[in-house]
């Protein structure tokens, strides 16, 4: 992802912040299966350590992560999303982070949650972003990463009545396992859905992959 890509992906989401938390921030309250997953992720994190939502938007993940006992906080690379996020949950930090660089120790973390953080990454992209997500997992620390399957690139002139200049990129589950296993990581499950109604979501099935850094968490 070159310096010139990531200044127009930061720069359409400041542009989209303030309609895309709005028309998003509520969006779990529609998605049952969503929830489920990330109750399940909040469990196997609650008692380990420090949680990042990573590209977290408004900072909806974030809330319900928080909501159900874990200790989290988000990275998004635009400050404007970022702004929004803290006016949304005061109680919660955030903070500008590049997930292709992040500004996190070595085997610190606890899980990493990225809810669709990786649809304006080019494939080639990919390995730097998990080899970073690897190395700041502690060991037994735990990822649930979501995405769009397919394979196809869409590249909207406007979002939210917002112009932009940026691609949404699609992916098949099979190579983002071999993506995430070249990384150090290991998969524990991959599920995938049907969208929902048009009026909750885009039109395209979904894959959730729960994955974890080997070894044992918290030294247990």
């Amino acid at each position: 992802m070159t310096g010139n890509t990531k200044q127009s992906v930061r720069e359409s989401y400041d542009r989209l912040a303030e309609e895309y938390a709005q028309h998003y921030y509520r969006e779990l309250e529609n998605k049952p299966i969503d929830r489920e997953l990330l109750d399940r992720f909040a469990g196997k994190v609650r008692q380990l350590g420090k949680v990042c939502d990573l590209g977290c938007g408004p900072g909806h993940i974030a809330r319900y992560l928080r909501d159900a006992g874990a200790t989290v906080f988000g990275l998004d690379l635009s400050p404007q999303m970022v702004g929004q996020a803290r006016r949304l949950n005061p109680d919660i930090s955030f903070r500008e982070g590049d997930m292709t660089a992040l500004d996190i120790p070595d085997n610190t973390l606890a899980g990493i949650v990225a809810f669709y953080s990786i649809v304006n990454l080019p494939e080639e992209a990919l390995p730097t972003v998990f080899t970073e997500i690897e190395r700041v997992l502690q060991p037994g620390g735990a990822l649930l990463l979501s995405f769009h399957i397919g394979d196809e690139i869409v590249h909207p002139d406007a979002l939210l009545g917002q112009p932009v200049s940026m691609d949404f990129f699609f992916f098949q589950p099979s190579s983002i396992r071999q993506c995430l296993e070249d990384a150090g990581l290991e998969i524990e499950e991959i599920i995938e859905r049907e969208p929902y109604a048009p009026e909750v979501e885009y039109q395209s099935r979904r894959a959730y992959i729960f994955a974890r850094k080997p070894g044992s968490a918290s030294g247990r």
